[in-house]
């Protein structure tokens, strides 16, 4: 019980702030490139309360086990909507970039494909999400294309970074470098070490990392000439009338 309450107190903290920034930078964002990151943060508040919610649920009333149809189910459709996040976050980092057009569009293609492997994998039945407990050798196999993704975003986290002097681009790297390094432990050891779940919460909080920097470039955004704007000239930026 104690748990579950620890549990529900973090985890509405979590979405009710993510979910509240991403509408915020969705509504009042002035450039395509804002409300990108409004669309990115509500997907992974939207994505995560599909397995937080019935988890909480479970822990105050009746138990995992008793609802493992329901956790595995969140579970998928947490997994689904993560591979949407990165998607996302890469088109936003795109914008800065700015890489030639053939680069540009090898990495579309390398990550439409790998974010296709990822879900595809997650749908095949072998991964057993309704038991409560799947095939390890499955979340090693549906997480494969999904690490590829992510060593992809850091990369190119770290190349925006230095191309335009930004630190918080830097941040984000660090960010999506932990989120990967605390779940990936859960991934090979949580069935056998249960406490390594614990390790969700640095990961979570790593998530709200990057939702933060959608903040202050929100903030820099509404100081900030449009012409001084790094990624103006790849978008529509003319501001929304009131």
């Amino acid at each position: 019980m104690v748990q579950g309450i620890m549990e529900l107190l973090f985890d509405a903290a979590y979405l009710i702030f993510t979910f509240a920034v991403g509408v915020y930078l969705l509504s009042k964002g002035r450039s395509k490139f804002i409300r990108l990151f409004g669309v990115m943060a509500v997907v992974l508040s939207s994505g995560d309360a599909f397995h937080l919610i019935p988890r909480v649920y479970a822990l105050l009333t009746t138990g995992v086990e008793a609802n493992a149809f329901a956790l595995g189910l969140g579970k998928l459709i947490t997994s689904v909507t993560m591979t949407g996040f990165y998607v996302i976050l890469y088109f936003i980092l795109e914008m800065v970039w700015k890489p030639d057009k053939r680069t540009a569009w090898g990495c579309r293609v390398t990550l439409i494909v790998l974010a296709a492997a990822r879900v595809i994998l997650c749908m095949f039945a072998q991964n057993d999400w309704f038991s409560g407990e799947g095939p390890l050798i499955w979340g090693i196999a549906r997480n494969i294309p999904f690490a590829l993704i992510g060593l992809g975003i850091i990369v190119i986290c770290f190349l925006v970074a230095k191309k335009t002097g930004d630190k918080s681009y830097t941040f984000m790297g660090i960010m999506v470098i932990l989120s990967f390094g605390f779940y990936i432990p859960v991934v090979v050891l949580a069935s056998t070490v249960p406490i390594v779940g614990v390790l969700m919460i640095p990961k979570t909080l790593a998530y709200v990392g990057v939702v933060v920097v959608g903040l202050l470039k929100h903030r820099n955004e509404i100081r900030t000439p449009a012409s001084h704007r790094p990624y103006v000239r790849h978008i529509d930026d003319a501001p929304r009338s009131e």
